[in-house]
């Protein structure tokens, strides 16, 4: 005679499906905030060295004679 698995069984399979599904809906938030904190700090980095290049740019012309 076959058995068929309990209903105990199927209901811990249905919650196990849940516990993955809701962990991969995490790790997939958790990789967006990350790659949008990549993103800001990336775009602060390129704006300082703007900045930078902006203030030597000025200092190179405050310096230079008035002959050009």
């Amino acid at each position: 005679m076959a058995s068929t698995p309990s209903k105990d069984y199927k209901r811990l399979e249905r919650e196990q499906k849940k516990r993955e599904k809701r962990m991969a809906r995490e790790e997939a938030k958790a990789e967006k905030l990350r790659a949008a904190k990549e993103a800001e700090e990336k775009a602060a980095e390129e704006a300082r060295i703007a900045a930078e290049e902006a203030e030597l740019e000025e200092l190179e012309r405050a310096t230079r004679p008035d002959g050009d």
